[in-house]
């Protein structure tokens, strides 16, 4: 049933993690032999908080109220998902047929991230198709080892899918990862650069790391790879973030990229940092503060996309140049703090 002044967001889905048969499931946190595909249409409700997830105590929720599937199927294969994503992209004008690949984060089961990448496409009020990448996390704290071991299984299957994305008809294809999502893609992207074939690749526009869980030495491995100074990484921080913490312990004390307390450390790399530590989270392990960031997609696309610190009507040349080293403050606050951009050097 739909409920007055709800918003619908189609979402595809591709998928390493276990069909399952109980109703309204979809799928659980085991790991799938091959990836399986879908289609969602996910209600998002008339009264939603932007930055939150409005979900109800006693499935399948009140769409008055709750975010809540409003439909869903699965896809049989490759075909059968492009043609899907072919024909969200045709209901977009030319010039505005983008598309943008969300993966989640370590201890998140399916539903979870589906109404994550929903919310963030309706805060931002996006016109890009959402597609969410989900590998088999359990989503139980205690299955850290499990998770990281899944996600990087899937490595393969993310470059299948963004393969598939940059090979339909999206002018632009976006990527945004979460905390140990980030892990698979930065090896994912690592390895395509390795490969030296990918067709396309000028569709790749923003790539957002947000609260990566990846160790600062590896981060710093990883980009050798990637040639010239300003790369296309735009890291998403918080020094305060409780999670990495913990996720540090866990590494034996490595630094952790999503709570780097020396942000040039990372615009060393040729990477710009959205430093958040100002801003308050809403969530009690501050690990969650990128879904705020939604809300003012369109200022922060600007800045990112014409270059930190650029003057007015800069060309795009002028705007990379003027970027490098510099520091800027968004024009807008998120609950009353400045959104703090040091671009790379």
């Amino acid at each position: 049933m739909n409920a007055p002044g709800a918003t619908a967001h189609t979402v595809l889905v591709a998928t390493t993690r276990e069909r399952d048969p109980r109703p309204g499931t979809f799928f659980n946190g085991e790991r799938a032999g091959s990836l399986s595909y879908a289609e969602f249409t996910v209600s998002v409700p008339p009264k939603h908080i932007p930055g939150q997830v409005e979900l109800t105590a006693t499935p399948p929720g009140d769409p008055d109220a709750d975010f809540v599937v409003r439909d869903a199927e699965y896809l049989d294969g490759d075909k059968a998902f492009v043609q899907a994503l072919n024909a969200q992209l045709v209901k977009r004008p030319k010039g505005s047929r983008s598309v943008f690949v969300f993966v989640h984060g370590y201890n998140t089961m399916f539903a979870e991230g589906l109404y994550r990448v929903s919310q963030v496409a309706a805060d931002s009020k996006s016109t890009s198709v959402p597609v969410l990448f989900s590998w088999a996390s359990r989503g139980k704290l205690g299955d850290y080892v499990y998770d990281n071991n899944s996600a990087t299984m899937a490595r393969d299957s993310l470059e299948h899918v963004i393969r598939l994305a940059l090979a339909s008809d999206a002018e632009r294809v976006d990527l945004i990862a979460h905390s140990m999502g980030n892990w698979v893609t930065v090896e994912t992207l690592r390895q395509m650069r390795i490969s030296g074939n990918v067709p396309n690749k000028n569709k790749i526009g923003l790539i957002i790391l947000a609260a990566p869980d990846i160790d600062l030495d590896v981060f710093k491995s990883d980009m050798s790879r990637f040639p010239g100074n300003h790369k296309p990484f735009f890291i998403v921080l918080s020094k305060d973030d409780k999670a990495l913490g913990i996720s540090s312990f866990i590494a034996g004390g490595q630094s952790r990229v999503g709570a780097a307390a020396n942000v040039q450390d990372l615009t060393a790399l040729g990477a710009t940092v959205i430093d958040l530590t100002d801003v308050k989270a809403d969530d009690p392990t501050n690990h969650d503060k990128f879904a705020q960031l939604a809300a003012v997609a369109p200022a922060l696309r600007g800045v990112l996309e014409n270059g930190v610190g650029a003057r007015p009507g800069a060309s795009r040349q002028e705007a990379a140049g003027s970027a490098l080293g510099s520091i800027v403050t968004l024009p807008v606050t998120l609950l009353g703090a400045p959104v703090r951009i040091i671009a790379g050097q």
